[in-house]
């Protein structure tokens, strides 16, 4: 008899190929989309600040900070917006007893961050080929404060899925929301510019601290907007995932039975 682990591995391993089978491979060129998706952000608001003759951005040079900056909230947004929908694709599956709704959520996030792992790899080599220092000077910081926008990002999922299920229409508030969260996270100009009290307002939003803590990791003399913290980004995601995680359990039935 297969123990509990083994049937959990198994059941990860075939959702994980089922739903990399279908991201990569749902369309003509669709692994080619994920890639160009920040690419064209990032050279688009690049040429806007050459054309303003804006070369720095906090000591760092600009194409750097918004490719940084770009991929550390598309880390959050993609994930989230995954697992976002991770129920509602995968409901199917649920006839098959192995199958519990957190499975399709931990595998679609995972999947993600995969995913982005090489998006960032192939960008990163994209812009030191162009003649731009794009290596991280901490590594160690990068990652961490990149698990934390992950981490953020699957206990966003799991609690707007939920939330989906029970009342529909919030998706359109959802998927309304990535936009905003876009504008005042600092991904496209820098918080630190902002006056006070205003920036205070703005740094209570998580996900500005897991970007600004990643472009620390690039370049340590980075003037980062004050107050950033791992420990609050990290906070604020451990609520968030205890949170989805409560509901997932209180409403798994209906999860499931929808």
């Amino acid at each position: 008899m297969r123990s509990p682990l083994s049937v959990t591995v198994a059941v990860w391993r075939a959702i994980f190929l089922r739903e990399a089978l279908d991201r990569l491979f749902r369309e003509r060129g669709a692994w080619f989309w994920l890639l160009i998706e920040p690419l064209t952000h990032i050279g688009f608001l690049a040429f806007l600040w050459g054309v303003m003759r804006r070369t720095e951005m906090g000591g760092m040079d600009v194409v750097v900070w918004l490719m940084v900056g770009m991929l550390a909230f598309f880390l959050f947004r993609r994930t989230g917006v995954q697992v976002m929908y991770s129920v509602d694709c995968n409901r199917p599956l649920f006839v098959y007893r192995q199958v519990k709704p957190f499975d399709t959520a931990i595998v679609r996030g995972g999947l993600e961050a995969f995913i982005l792992v090489f998006e960032s790899m192939i960008i990163i080599t994209i812009v030191n080929l162009l003649g731009r220092d794009a290596i991280p000077g901490d590594p160690l910081l990068v990652l961490g404060a990149a698990g934390g926008l992950w981490l953020f990002g699957m206990g966003y999922g799991l609690i707007t899925s939920v939330l989906m299920e029970l009342v529909p229409e919030l998706e359109h508030i959802f998927k309304i929301l990535m936009l905003p969260l876009y504008m005042i996270s600092g991904v496209i100009w820098p918080l630190a510019s902002i006056p006070l009290p205003y920036r205070d307002y703005l740094m209570v939003n998580p996900v500005a601290h897991g970007i600004e803590a990643v472009r620390l990791g690039f370049l340590s003399h980075y003037h980062a907007t004050p107050g950033v913290s791992l420990w609050y980004l990290y906070g604020c995601a451990t609520v968030s995932l205890f949170l989805g995680l409560l509901l997932y359990r209180r409403y798994v039935l209906r999860l499931v039975m929808q």
